[in-house]
């Protein structure tokens, strides 16, 4: 089905600086929205904690070669959001009845995409590809009248009855009667602050576990029946099981030809996610082997308490491998002992690793869940519970650990709030994000509308 926007264009210059759309986070889901309001006469406010794509990729290359963490910027944080430094896989499961995923490619290829992705059953970009593909959005954004502004970080907001009036960036002072929050699941801070301002979210399940490592040319051989296919790309796999104690383990964020990054946001907590280019060129495949975790599993039933989980594996890791990523062989980690040292250990990484126990990282648990997966999956894939796996923690990041509630018109309490895509938890991936923005775009154009109409408050 072809896409529509169903709103019609806007005359720019109805548009008092209070009735300009605020969208918090230029990840896929803020990205998209704004491009969809720009290219309709809205003249959006986007606002990036983190740096522009290129200062950013500067930064977080800087960090893997042994910099300082910037919190503010970095593999979470940034123009392009968390799917920036991955594999920039744009396949997803999300039902499209309104056209929106076939638009969601179209709009990647008119900003520089390669086109294979309009009709590849599992289309991918590529860090490097995708790092071009946002700026050029984000340009397509400003001349269409839009702004975005960097280095740029929402902080609180102001309520009159139950509808917003302004929000602020550190001090500064913005009025905004329609805001699109689309921080991205690591927003930890803005969270809180929202849970403090009265804004209605629940805690939500996600997953937790490690990345895993093998030979490429291993995984081509057990999905093609040879190591180096010709004419084919790197093999992919997507794996699943169901413990015999009842716990979910599945791959993801599968990565042919990748790297395992750190992508840590916070001092003292560690977090590793899989990265591929375009090429898929390294010698080994990764992805995450993860184990569903629920909010029963929180150890309390705060909203946040979510948030308060991972951080305690993240602190966990980061002891592990003493600030770098910790890593540990498949047979090490079944023992617990450590027989290898990180120099005979096959890797791709982006970051320094240690050779570290990785066992006290996840409650037991999840451990021995893990483990059962692993068994499993190398019964449907030769090799791949085989001792020499590299596996790195923690894979704490999946998604979002809260969910911001919203309405049939997708609206928080707070009126004039649209939670969005995947830090909200309504999305999971690069091109649900980008639905979901788009989803949002339609509802703030609307309210917008009749806003100028009718000049609601």
């Amino acid at each position: 089905m072809r896409y529509s926007f169903g709103q019609p264009d806007l005359t720019q210059n109805k548009l008092s600086d209070a009735d300009r759309p605020v969208i918090v986070g230029t990840g896929p889901a803020g990205l998209f929205c704004g491009y969809l309001l720009a290219e309709h006469g809205y003249r959006p406010n986007l606002l990036e904690r983190g740096a522009d794509v290129e200062e950013r990729t500067k930064e977080v290359e800087s960090f893997w070669k042994g910099g300082s963490l910037n919190p503010e910027s970095n593999v979470q944080f940034g123009e392009g959001g968390a799917g920036t430094f991955s594999d920039g896989k744009l396949n997803t499961l999300v039902k499209d009845k309104d056209g929106r995923n076939r638009e969601v490619l179209r709009i990647f290829v008119e900003n520089g995409a390669p086109e294979e992705i309009l009709y590849e059953s599992k289309p991918h970009i590529g860090t490097d590809i995708l790092i071009q593909v946002v700026k050029n959005m984000r340009e397509k954004i400003l001349a269409w009248g839009g702004e975005v502004r960097f280095r740029t970080k929402f902080t609180s907001l102001s309520v009159e009855g139950s509808s917003l009036t302004d929000i602020f960036c550190d001090t500064k002072r913005l009025p905004c009667r329609t805001l699109v929050l689309a921080c991205g699941h690591s927003a930890r801070d803005t969270f809180d602050m929202l849970y403090h301002a009265g804004m209605e979210m629940e805690a939500k399940s996600f997953a937790v576990g490690f990345r895993v490592e093998h030979p490429q040319k291993r995984i081509n051989f057990s999905q093609y029946g040879m190591e180096e296919p010709k004419g084919l790309p790197p093999a992919p796999y997507k794996l699943t099981a169901q413990t015999s104690f009842g716990r979910s383990v599945y791959s993801f964020c599968m990565c042919p030809g990748g790297y395992v990054v750190n992508a840590s946001s916070e001092n003292g907590r560690l977090a590793v996610n899989g990265m591929s280019y375009s090429d898929r060129g390294s010698d080994n495949a990764n992805s995450a082997i993860i184990v569903q975790v629920i909010p029963e599993d929180f150890g309390s039933d705060h909203p946040l308490a979510g948030i308060a989980f991972q951080r305690k594996l993240e602190e966990r890791a980061w002891i592990a491998g003493n600030g770098n990523i910790p890593m540990e062989c498949l047979d090490d980690f079944k023992t617990g002992t450590l027989t290898h040292q990180i120099e005979k250990v096959k890797h791709c990484t982006k970051g320094s690793a240690v050779y570290a126990d990785l066992r006290p990282i996840l409650p037991e648990e999840l451990n021995l869940a893990f483990l059962e997966g692993m068994e499993h999956f190398g019964k449907l894939l030769p090799g791949f519970d085989q001792d020499d796996t590299v596996l790195s923690g923690v894979e704490s990041r999946t998604s979002s650990p809260v969910r911001i509630k919203r309405d049939e018109h997708l609206q928080s309490n707070i009126r004039g709030i649209f939670p969005c895509g995947e830090g909200a938890g309504y999305a999971g991936g690069i091109t649900s994000a980008a639905m979901d923005g788009m989803r949002i775009a339609e509802a703030v154009a609307e309210r917008v509308q009749k806003m100028i109409h009718t000049d609601i408050k």
